[in-house]
């Protein structure tokens, strides 16, 4: 990984990995700094580190915005020794502390075919799981700046939380909004995810920079376009369920392309026979 922090408003910096365009945001106060996600592997967590050191000197708090091992797996390297904070949602957390198997399972399998070599690293990698846990809101004083951590309700997993860096008007969203390509259903709430987004957007100002999960920061009118493609998959999702269709032919007619709209479809099917996990 070669990739370092680009300052996008008074103190809040991004860097985007180039592998898998994850975003990691740094927010540094006044003697302190905070770390949102730390990426897949001890080896890019380290070239993190070394990157956020050119930034600042401060020690940092980490945030995880969900548990999927490109946000996460890097904890062990950037919160162990010596320790520090990782909060995260409690439903991200539980799976971090009590799923490790699985989630380094699935993630090796997401990338054995188009990334090898990660793959196996993920295979091995050391999970560490969070240590404070946030339900709805919890309000952090990084050096002296409010940061607000907050979950807007079921999306891209159940465990979603987003940044708000409200000084510097920047909200950090996680693989709630995406830039870089569709978003990603295969552990989502594709129902609930519109009205997490329409909190997102309650959050913002025609002045805020959004950074989405993987590429480029955004504004609110981006989110705004992506939330309309939301809903519109949500409505057809609804239709086809009522309808007797199979969720191939929603996939067929939905936003963001057959094979992410089938994993939506049928994650929706889930929700409405009751039985998404």
């Amino acid at each position: 990984m070669t990739a370092r922090f680009t300052q996008v408003a008074d103190g809040v910096h991004v860097l985007r990995e180039p592998l898998l365009h994850v975003n990691v945001t740094l927010v540094v106060g006044d003697g302190a700094a905070l770390l949102v996600d730390t990426l897949s592997t001890a080896g890019q967590a380290a070239e993190l580190a070394a990157a956020a050191r050119a930034v600042t000197t401060h020690p940092w708090t980490v945030v995880n915005t969900h548990h999927h091992f490109d946000h996460c797996f890097g904890n062990a390297t950037l919160a162990a020794d010596p320790p520090r904070p990782v909060y995260a949602h409690e439903v991200a957390a539980a799976a971090m502390r009590e799923e490790a198997d699985r989630l380094r399972r699935e993630a090796y399998e997401e990338m054995r075919g188009e990334h090898p070599a990660l793959a196996d690293e993920l295979a091995g990698a050391t999970l560490l799981a969070p240590t404070h846990t946030v339900h709805g809101e919890t309000v952090l004083d990084v050096g002296g700046r409010r940061v607000v951590l907050r979950h807007p309700g079921r999306g891209h997993t159940a465990g979603d939380l987003v940044v708000h860096v409200q000084d510097a008007d920047v909200l950090v969203a996680g693989d709630l909004v995406e830039q870089s390509g569709p978003p990603a259903f295969e552990e989502s709430y594709p129902l609930q995810w519109p009205d997490a987004v329409a909190e997102l957007l309650r959050m913002t100002t025609p002045a805020t920079v959004v950074v989405p999960g993987h590429g480029e920061p955004v504004d609110a009118d981006f989110v705004r376009a992506q939330h309309t493609q939301l809903v519109e998959l949500a409505w057809l999702i609804r239709a086809g369920h009522t309808g007797g269709a199979p969720p191939e032919r929603v996939a067929a007619e939905a936003p963001f392309g057959a094979r992410p709209a089938l994993h939506a479809a049928r994650r929706g099917y889930a929700e409405l026979d009751g039985t998404a996990a």
